[in-house]
């Protein structure tokens, strides 16, 4: 499974605040979580918001964690099957940890067939 964690500077968890540009991506095998690379999106217009616009940068992500998101964004995401959550800490390997042991935060049940997307274990996207 792919997590990314928001992340401007790449040291912190940040808020999405708009239009996030930066993220860091972990993977986890085994139930470990281990960073993989970053994602940097351009400053033009981010399809992030797009409901519906697959492909998307994060069609091999199941999860985005964030200091915090919208429920449209969280409903955006979910059109994609990507799951939003809400970072418990503000450390991203620790955000992630986190997640994998208390499941999502602060996340919305919808779903673009309306189902419940806040149930654990996740969908399964690699």
């Amino acid at each position: 499974m792919i997590i990314a964690v928001a992340s401007q500077n790449f040291r912190t968890v940040t808020a999405y605040g708009g239009n996030p540009r930066r993220f860091i991506l972990f993977e986890t095998k085994a139930g470990r979580p281990f960073e993989i690379g970053r994602l940097e999106l351009p400053r033009e217009p981010l399809p992030l918001h797009s409901i519906g616009a697959c492909p998307h940068p994060f069609d091999s992500v199941a999860v985005v964690i964030a200091a915090n998101a919208s429920p449209g964004f969280a409903r955006s995401m979910a059109m994609c099957g990507v799951l939003t959550s809400i970072a418990q800490d503000p450390e991203p390997l620790t955000a992630v940890r986190l997640f994998l042991v208390d499941g999502p935060v602060g996340c919305w049940h919808i779903s673009a067939d309306g189902a419940d997307i806040c149930g654990w274990p996740l969908v399964s996207k690699g």
